[in-house]
């Protein structure tokens, strides 16, 4: 038994340590955005929407400045039971919830009608946003209900999009190693395996009764 509880206090400070070091990648990203330049990174690619839609940018920027505070409250508000602070996590829930709602998810929606890769890339995006935000509002509502076991499983389907910024850029980074496919492929390919993946799990620990 002393066995188990260590190996699960192992895998939670391993957990704990990857998304440490992803948060850090995520916001070398972000940084690379500041001070505003249209002209930069992957914006160099996103030129047709920057000149021909003025909308365009305050959209990116607004999900790109609000998405790296996203995946931090989530992480803080979902490891929170480990460190028996119920107020914080109802205040960084808030924070995350608050987000998600009114920023980071419409912000996103909006761009994926653009993504790159073609239709098959945007229905993709389009379907996260949408998810992303309803699985929010859903945990957002059982909460006030007070139906505090569903709505700890709407946060994590939640959470699962949210990850979906980093598990994306994994998976494009080991397709482009493995079979060096065209830029246009990943971005079709990366659209789905970044956001499905995460929720088949989330739905399997559910289903398991493990979260």
């Amino acid at each position: 038994m002393l066995s188990v509880k260590r190996n699960i206090t192992l895998v939670k400070i391993l957990l704990i340590i990857g998304f440490v070091y992803f948060f850090w990648l995520m916001l070398k990203i972000t940084m690379e955005y500041i001070p505003l330049d249209p002209n930069i990174s992957f914006l160099m690619i996103k030129q047709t929407e920057v000149e021909d839609r003025p909308e365009y940018l305050y959209f990116f920027y607004t999900h790109v400045y609000t998405s790296i505070f996203v995946l931090l409250s989530g992480f803080l508000a979902i490891i929170r039971k480990d460190f028996r602070l119920k107020n914080f996590h109802r205040n960084i829930g808030k924070v995350y919830i608050f987000l998600i709602l009114l920023l980071a998810a419409p912000s996103g929606l909006y761009m994926g009608f653009f993504a790159n890769g073609g239709l098959f890339s945007k229905v993709s995006f389009v379907m996260l946003g949408f998810l992303w935000w309803f699985s929010t509002f859903k945990a957002y509502q059982l909460a006030r209900q007070k139906k505090f076991k569903e709505h700890k499983q709407w946060m994590w389907r939640s959470f699962a999009f949210t990850l979906s910024a980093i598990t994306l850029r994994m998976w494009k980074v080991i397709i482009v190693y493995l079979f060096h496919p065209n830029p246009m492929d990943v971005y079709q390919i990366i659209a789905w395996l970044g956001w499905i993946p995460n929720i088949l799990i989330i739905e399997y620990l559910i289903t398991k009764k493990q979260i």
